[in-house]
C-alpha cells in the first residue's frame, strides 16, 4: 500500500466489472494515471499490448 493499493482491494472495488469498464481498466494500465487510489501516480505501460492489458486487468479482478 505503499505505493499503491493490493490486488484483492482493486478486486474488490470492481467486482461485477462489465467489459466496458475492463476495456477502461485496461487503457489505464497502458496510460497511467493518479488521483484514484491516492495521490501516488502509476506511470504508464506504452509496451503492454492492448489484449496483454486486458489479461492483466482480468486477473487482478479475479483476485480475493
Amino acid at each position: 500500500k505503499v505505493v499503491g493499493p493490493a490486488y484483492k482491494d482493486i478486486a474488490a472495488k470492481y467486482a461485477g466489472a462489465d467489459a466496458a469498464k475492463v476495456d477502461e481498466l485496461a487503457k489505464k494500465v497502458k496510460a497511467g494515471g493518479s488521483g484514484v487510489w491516492g495521490p501516488v501516480p502509476m506511470p504508464p505501460n506504452a509496451k503492454v499490448t492492448p489484449e496483454d492489458a486486458k489479461t492483466l486487468v482480468v486477473w487482478i479482478l479475479s483476485q480475493k
